[in-house]
């Protein structure tokens, strides 16, 4: 039996207007529950040091995080897919909450790890179902930049939710800046109740056409893609400051500033995918993988010189961040027909993206390769993404010319407009 009580789709505010309030505040909620996973790697050490565990020990925190939001996003997409919108919203925000607020209370190792998984499970949910609204709320026309400003939380979260975070925790103790998260999770629960509009699909919520719509091929080759390209430009990320100082020279003093450098770059590329992707998602898959590959190769090259490294940085957060928007819009687009699933997944694989990358420096480093092997590891997967970029345009010009819509699938009849008007972009290059 349905819970399913909310109205219709609110209506979708003009083409030339801005985008509603409720895109941001729900950008807002990802920037407060995202900077509890940066927040973390700088507070390591502290937690290590109170709860009397190795650092390796505190470690797992990050993967018990990590796996929460890959495995956890696409079961609870399923569980809760005939719940109203807003209302898994603001669940998943109070039980994230909770659970961190739980693990900041407890000295127990074993319950804080619990509730780190238990959190990313809820963060995953959050995630997925805040992109389907904002998409559902935006003109077809402007899809692919509303999915862009929402991960635009995310990556303030990673460039100053988290530094901040750990620039808190320095005075108050390691759980000071986790309880600054709680209270912004709670403020941007609130938030959501009073000014995020109730939204629904425009047709029953269907597990089956959902579990359809994810046997498309077209819709794995997106993700594909967008694992790649986000390993591609973390793993330059994620070593970033030990590359400065170890190999450019970088006074250590200056590292956090180079790394918002970084986070200005993903805001700018934000705002420019969100911009090329709505109407031509391929050009901005490619050029942003072709910027990264670009970018990754001149780091390996010219890591000596701080007078060229350091725009790189800022380059190279805008060309990872161009394509962002593009990725999200693919999919919403191929799924068009059921999205909630298919927009749970696209986080699993966004967040898996992320995970591979310490595997795949640590095997680098681990053989004896310097650091300047980082850079060229993101060069080699921006190579890959490029040929998978080609291969799923040309299935979506090939569906195009079949005349089969804008590869929903199965699901392809039930396609919400909202989304599927946005289908014209697949024939864009």
């Amino acid at each position: 039996m349905s819970v399913q009580t909310e109205p219709q789709e609110a209506a979708a505010p003009k083409a030339n207007g801005r985008l509603p309030l409720a895109v941001y505040l729900l950008a807002f909620s990802l920037f407060a529950m995202g900077s509890a996973e940066f927040l973390l790697a700088g507070v390591l050490p502290d937690i290590a040091d109170d709860l009397d565990i190795s650092l390796s020990s505190a470690g797992a925190l990050i993967s018990a995080f990590a796996i929460g939001v890959v495995i956890g996003g696409p079961p609870l997409a399923v569980l809760t897919l005939r719940w109203p919108r807003r209302t898994t919203l603001v669940i998943s925000q109070a039980v994230f909450a909770a659970g961190v607020a739980v693990g900041l209370l407890t000295d127990d190792f074993t319950v804080l790890l619990v509730t780190r998984f238990l959190i990313g499970l809820a963060y995953a949910g959050f995630w997925a179902v805040a992109a389907v609204t904002a998409i559902s709320l935006v003109t077809p026309d402007r899809t692919a930049r509303a999915s862009g400003v929402v991960v635009s939380g995310l990556s303030i979260a990673m460039v100053a939710g988290g530094p901040a975070g750990a620039f808190l925790s320095h005075f108050t103790g390691w759980q000071g800046g986790f309880w600054a998260v709680v209270a912004l999770t709670v403020l941007s629960a609130i938030a959501t109740i009073v000014a995020v509009p109730a939204t629904k699909a425009a047709q029953e919520p269907s597990v089956k056409r959902e579990l359809q719509t994810m046997r498309q091929p077209q819709l794995w080759v997106v993700y594909a893609a967008t694992l790649l390209s986000t390993a591609a430009y973390m793993i330059s990320y994620n070593y970033l400051a030990a590359f400065l100082t170890d190999v450019t020279g970088v006074d250590s003093v200056w590292v956090p500033a180079i790394l918002v450098l970084f986070g200005i770059g993903a805001f700018i590329g934000l705002s420019i995918g969100g911009r090329i992707a709505d109407g031509r998602p391929h050009h901005a898959l490619l050029i942003g993988a072709g910027g990264i590959l670009v970018c990754s190769v001149l780091l390996a090259l010219l890591a000596d010189y701080a007078v060229a490294v350091v725009p790189l940085v800022l380059l190279l957060g805008i060309a990872g961040f161009v394509l962002n928007p593009a990725v999200y819009g693919r999919v919403f687009t191929v799924a068009s027909g059921a999205p909630t699933l298919a927009g749970a997944t696209a986080v699993s694989m966004f967040q898996l993206g992320i995970s591979v990358v310490p595997v795949l420096a640590g095997v680098a480093l681990g053989a004896g390769a310097g650091l300047t092997s980082i850079p060229w590891l993101g060069a080699g997967l921006a190579v890959l993404t490029i040929p998978v970029v080609l291969v799923e345009r040309t299935m979506a010009r090939n569906r195009a010319a079949r005349g089969a819509g804008p590869a929903g699938g199965a699901a392809s009849g039930h396609a919400n407009a909202n989304v599927t008007t946005n289908a014209q972009a697949v024939t864009d290059n």
